[in-house]
């Protein structure tokens, strides 16, 4: 899949933190640091791309299965990909970009205390200080640039992934213009974005969506946004 501008990186300005970009092939990563740490960052993703790449080459079905695997592995990234695509019920590589922005975010915290790794809509965040997350759900949605989710600074990192049937290049069979997850890890978070924007395709299918994100304790919050229904859940504050 080849490179697209991400235009809504006009939009982010956290405050307090440099921002530094680092792109390696398809990855591309906005980072925000107390400092410019884009060569340890750039040498962290080609270190993860390179064992998820690895994976594939040794299991070519890793990159492609919609349902989830076992797979035997050093590598605690893939690990850690799989062990969450199983417990949302969808493919490994679900997960495959809340997962880079993950480790390679929490590497980077040996030299900032807070940090923001952006990569497409998937979000790894440590940060003491309140946060706003603007979504955006489309031209064609009702709701747009319009609405916006306060993230209440804490101690431990988490993360906010988005799937969307109609932005970006991650496979729906939903019909969402987008859906929002905040968990405790951003691979936890990437994985049942994309559970959940399977399973709503139309707006009944919206409570039904929420309970059943209400028995995993690692999801901390939803949105979920169709048409012009949008449904919240947990710790979402909008603003």
């Amino acid at each position: 899949m080849g490179y697209r501008k991400r235009f809504y990186r006009n939009w982010q300005n956290p405050d307090g933190l440099v921002s530094f970009s680092v792109r390696c092939r398809e990855t591309d990563l906005m980072v925000y640091a107390e400092k410019n740490l884009a060569e340890k960052a750039l040498v962290l993703v080609r270190k993860y791309r390179s064992q998820i790449e690895a994976t594939i080459k040794e299991n070519p079905c890793f990159s492609t299965s919609l349902i989830p695997l076992e797979v035997k592995t050093p590598y605690r990234i893939i690990t850690e990909m799989v062990d969450k695509s199983r417990l949302a019920g969808v493919g490994p590589m679900a997960g495959v970009a809340g997962a880079i922005a993950e480790f390679t975010g929490r590497e980077l915290l040996e030299d900032t205390e807070g940090i923001i790794v952006e990569n497409g809509g998937d979000v790894f965040i440590r940060s003491r200080k309140d946060r706003t997350v603007l979504v955006y759900a489309g031209e064609e949605s009702p709701f747009r640039d319009r609405v916006r989710i306060l993230l209440r600074g804490r101690e431990e990192p988490f993360g906010v992934c988005t799937s969307s049937r109609t932005i970006g290049h991650s496979k729906s069979f939903g019909n969402t213009d987008a859906v929002v997850v905040v968990a405790s890890s951003a691979v936890t978070a990437d994985v049942f974005a994309t559970a959940v924007g399977n399973r709503v395709k139309r707006p009944d299918d919206l409570e039904p969506a929420i309970e059943y994100v209400r028995s995993f304790p690692d999801i901390s919050g939803l949105l979920i946004m169709i048409g012009d229904r949008m449904a919240v859940s947990g710790e979402i504050e909008l603003v």
